[in-house]
């Protein structure tokens, strides 16, 4: 069961269900979670597996460059390996996921996007980005003269 997270500025995160393992379902998947938010958005680390065979649509319909990691080279994606450990104090790694809801996986969700980080000057992920979404819409406000 993979998931499609988007991890914007070392935290916020929303996980769903993908109904297939695919390259397309993946692709359509990021880019309808990302879209909403993408002039937060530069750029995309990924691994380097099957599913990430449409990442010029991603970085098209973004705007975004993505970029590809080595293989193992998990430094090369800290930020995932990062959320990674945060999950697995949910999550034991051997866990299985296949008994997981969507219950579940919003309540990992929210203790994650809930949870101050040093990175973010200790304010949540959800603070951080509340804070520079709003700066981002007055900005589009005052230039559409709103």
């Amino acid at each position: 069961m993979p998931a499609c997270r988007d991890n914007v500025e070392r935290g916020l995160q929303s996980g769903t269900e993908l109904e297939g393992k695919d390259a397309k379902t993946l692709t359509r998947e990021v880019i309808e979670k990302l879209k909403p938010i993408r002039t937060l958005l530069h750029t995309a680390t990924t691994d380097n597996g099957k599913e990430f065979a449409g990442h010029k649509d991603i970085a098209t319909a973004l705007g975004i460059d993505v970029y590809f990691a080595h293989p193992y080279h998990s430094w090369e994606r800290g930020a995932n390996e990062n959320m990674n450990g945060l999950i697995r104090q949910y999550l034991p790694k051997g866990s299985s996921f296949e008994d997981l809801t969507d219950k579940d996986i919003s309540f990992i969700q929210n203790r994650l996007n809930n949870r101050p980080r040093k990175k973010l000057g200790f304010l949540t992920p959800l603070e951080y980005f509340s804070a520079n979404f709003a700066t981002i819409i007055n900005g589009l406000t005052d230039k559409l003269h709103l």
